[in-house]
């Protein structure tokens, strides 16, 4: 078997799908909502990252199928002055798991973020995603603390309405 790890073209029509497929996988499994992508997201998703100039994608391919994805953004730490890249998707698909997939995206979005001069990766996990967290423990992340009697930071979220 074959795994690379390429980055993501949204002009090739070929990827546009496996990104549409690959993300309609992850909004079904209960660590990604349970629910698929409303109409309205797939119509217009690919042509909205096209409009992200910091958007940094890469998709998996086993044996030239493509079995996973990483979706990453472009930021800024205050702290150090530097770019960082936030990790906002990952998913594999479920007959694929336990194959290394997993990693060799988070290692495409290491060396990513090295391309780019940043001074960190950054994601979000749900705290039940046990597979998950494990992952990315191999892989060198480790919950955010700056100071260990302040705890460790949260992810929260406000929807703002919509017009």
């Amino acid at each position: 078997m074959s795994l690379q790890v390429v980055a993501l073209n949204l002009e090739d029509a070929a990827h546009a799908a496996a990104l549409l497929e690959l993300l309609e996988h992850y909004a079904q499994d209960p660590m990604g909502g349970g629910q698929g992508l409303k109409p309205e997201v797939k119509a217009a998703l690919v042509d909205g990252l096209k409009g992200v100039a910091h958007f940094h994608g890469g998709l998996a391919l086993l044996d030239g199928q493509a079995v996973g994805l990483i979706n990453c953004f472009a930021g800024f730490s205050t702290f150090v002055a530097k770019p960082l890249l936030n990790i906002h998707d990952i998913v594999v698909r479920r007959e694929c798991r336990a194959q290394g997939i997993g990693q060799a995206l988070l290692a495409w979005a290491e060396q990513r973020a090295g391309e780019l001069g940043c001074c960190k990766l950054t994601l979000e996990v749900l705290s039940n995603n046990a597979r998950a967290m494990a992952s990315y423990e191999r892989a060198g992340f480790a919950p955010y603390v700056l100071d260990p009697a302040a705890g460790q930071a949260l992810f929260l979220q406000k929807y703002l309405k919509q017009e």
